[in-house]
């Protein structure tokens, strides 16, 4: 991929669409990621790009995992930046996904909260008990809505639910997680899906950040994202 998705720019913020496969930022020089695409792109707008320009000011504000799609939202000035990170840190994000997953939830809308771990060796995480060290509160909340045919492709004959989820907090693969332990996998989850563990290859999981609401950081005027019919 070579060119972005933005939704809105301004001085102070880029929101933009993360496709599949596309890491939101890597140490690898190999394949491009998002910080690495956007800054090519404000360094473009700006005609910095001379060899010793400085490099253009991008704060990362929240992540999505390489597998999923979705709105990112991007910080260009430090005060974006901090104002972004304190909404954040404070549950001013309003954070909505959609996902197809396999099977169907025993209720039609729920709340899920769990504890849960990182295991930074395996790069997964896990459900665990409220006293293990290191161990954190994941909560998120879920809607039944009906299987979209533009958001997602979805596999044939596909008998599972698509559900919108509206995130609480944003730990390490929550959502993957945390469906994965009520039975409900999501399409495509090569890590948590036990069905495709096995599987070999490139999949695309079928979980998309699909509306992003927030303020803006310098006028505070609120501010909505939502991806409709175009597909990721």
């Amino acid at each position: 991929m070579t060119t972005l998705n933005i939704l809105y720019e301004d001085p102070h913020i880029l929101v933009c669409v993360k496709p599949h496969g596309i890491a939101t930022q890597s140490k690898s020089i190999r394949y491009p990621d998002m910080v690495s695409l956007i800054r090519n792109h404000l360094a473009k707008s700006s005609g910095s790009r001379n060899p010793g320009s400085a490099e253009p000011y991008l704060a990362v504000i929240h992540r999505l995992d390489q597998p999923v799609a979705g709105i990112l939202v991007f910080a260009k000035t430090p005060a974006a930046a901090k104002d972004l990170n304190k909404q954040l840190q404070n549950q001013g994000f309003g954070k909505y996904y959609r996902a197809l997953v396999a099977n169907t939830p025993s209720t039609k809308e729920g709340t899920l909260e769990n504890y849960m771990v990182k295991d930074a060796r395996t790069n997964t995480s896990r459900i665990c008990s409220a006293k293990e060290n290191g161990s954190k509160i994941a909560r998120l909340h879920y809607d039944t809505v009906p299987v979209t045919d533009w958001l997602f492709t979805a596999p044939a004959a596909f008998h599972g639910t698509e559900l919108e989820i509206h995130l609480d907090t944003g730990r390490h693969h929550q959502i993957r997680v945390q469906l994965a332990s009520v039975g409900c996998p999501i399409v495509g989850d090569t890590k948590y899906n036990q069905e495709l563990s096995d599987t070999t290859g490139w999949q695309t999981i079928r979980l998309c950040a699909y509306k992003l609401d927030f303020k803006h950081p310098i006028t505070h005027k609120a501010m909505h994202f939502q991806l409709t019919n175009d597909p990721v």
